[in-house]
């Protein structure tokens, strides 16, 4: 502090800090797991890079939220990311949106370079590949991705289908089954890694 008036308060700046921006917007849909979970999610994303974090509403998510309950959740959801924020040292916040199922959400219309879905489906490639595919055909990385992360038990296979026609490529995240919260935070790793060195 520099000087205190009857009405003013100077101050002088000790720090200034500015985090560079992404490379790669990244957005997490995420099935809304039971319990405490999502909580982790969120605060993981957040330091993880995510840009923005959609909580889904699948046809297997147990946790129900009421229309009411939907803005509590995503205050609740926005303040945990703030503080993962200021733990982290980053100068912005990812958004939140409110929890939404997959096809309202798909019907939104927003456009990303490129979709993922993780999938227990035999279909499914590994990330590394669809990444070196993407690479090759467009000649530089995405600058916008999504990717949806199911809750236990997957994607129902009329979500995966929707998903499919929407432009989502599945994606496995190897031969062992990962817990909703795992998978997250393993796929935003690896895009983490790959896309926002």
């Amino acid at each position: 502090m520099v000087g205190i008036g009857k009405r003013s308060v100077e101050l002088k700046r000790l720090q200034h800090a500015k985090t560079p921006p992404l490379t790669c917007q990244i957005t997490l849909g995420q099935a809304i797991p039971k319990g405490k979970n999502m909580d982790l999610i969120v605060q993981k994303a957040t330091e993880l890079g995510a840009a923005a974090i959609v909580p889904l509403l699948s046809e297997r998510t147990v946790v129900q939220v009421e229309a009411g309950d939907a803005a509590r959740k995503q205050e609740k959801w926005q303040a945990i990311a703030i503080e993962a924020a200021k733990q982290c040292g980053q100068n912005w916040l990812p958004a939140i949106h409110a929890p939404v199922t997959p096809k309202d959400y798909f019907n939104d219309g927003q456009r990303f370079d490129l979709m993922l879905i993780a999938s227990l489906q035999p279909d499914a490639l590994h990330l590394k590949r669809i990444l070196e595919e993407y690479l090759s055909i467009s000649g530089k990385d995405p600058v916008s991705v999504l990717v949806l992360i199911g809750p236990e038990g997957d994607f129902t296979p009329a979500e995966i289908s929707l998903a499919k026609s929407c432009g989502c490529r599945p994606i496995t995240l190897g031969p062992i089954v990962l817990r909703t919260e795992t998978a997250a935070l393993y796929t935003l790793s690896v895009l983490s890694y790959e896309l926002l060195g």
